[in-house]
């Protein structure tokens, strides 16, 4: 093999190495239909976004706009709230929650290295101020932009505005994967029952564990307990 072609490969190669993760994190375009395996390999890609948090992305205090923000990084719980998780100077996994969140897993990545504040937790205020109290300067998705991210929906839907483009089910006994599970103010992706079928494994956007979205096996006492009904998109597609 000559010089110059052992160049060019050895070139290929760091192309293909700088590109993968973010090509492995390409999620579908917005589309008037979604598959209920695309659901699922979407909700799955968020978990496993991987990043490098920097002291940068910790904010506590007002953005340039006034927004007062709370990134979900370990020094939260100093702060009055709980859950905070991850931390400067390490590798994390998986994508956090913030507040009016709407990122896709590469733009999340394009929003940190530019300095943007790594999520913003929700708090009563946030809850008043409803999408004014969204910070421009931070990065994440929140509960319901993650379920429209999976519905591959062209903006973000919040939890009151999802029933209007699904129906209703009967009974949870008629769950398949990619529906929901909603109670007015948080949302759920449903994935399957557990093989005992006394909880339901799911994919979320916090608070619980942690901030972050997160695979998560729920007590359907829990659920039930918290007013959860399932609902459907009315554009998937089994």
């Amino acid at each position: 093999m000559t010089r110059s072609k052992k160049y060019l490969l050895l070139i290929f190669a760091l192309l293909v190495v700088s590109c993968a993760p973010t090509d492995r994190l390409k999620i579908p375009e917005p589309a008037d239909s979604v598959t209920r395996d695309e659901v699922i390999s979407t909700a799955y890609l968020y978990t496993q976004v991987s990043w490098a948090a920097e002291e940068r992305h910790v904010k506590h205090g007002d953005d340039e706009d006034g927004i007062t923000v709370h990134t979900p990084d370990v020094s939260l719980n100093r702060r009055g709230f709980s859950n905070g998780w991850w931390e400067p100077g390490k590798t994390m996994k998986g994508m956090p929650y913030q507040w009016g969140g709407f990122d896709t897993p590469r733009g999340f990545l394009s929003s940190l290295e530019r300095g943007e504040f790594a999520g913003d937790i929700s708090t009563r205020s946030k809850r008043e101020l409803g999408d004014g109290g969204t910070s421009k300067n931070a990065c994440g998705i929140d509960c319901s932009g993650f379920v429209s991210r999976c519905w591959r929906l062209d903006r973000p839907y919040s939890t009151k505005e999802l029933p209007s483009i699904s129906r209703k089910l009967k009974s949870w006994i008629h769950l398949k994967p990619g529906d929901i599970l909603l109670n007015g103010q948080h949302v759920l992706i449903f994935k399957q029952w557990s093989r005992s079928g006394k909880s339901m494994l799911v994919y979320e956007a916090g608070p619980y564990p942690v901030w972050r979205v997160n695979a998560a096996e729920i007590p359907v006492e829990k659920l039930q307990r918290e007013g959860y009904e399932g609902w459907r998109y009315r554009g998937i597609k089994d």
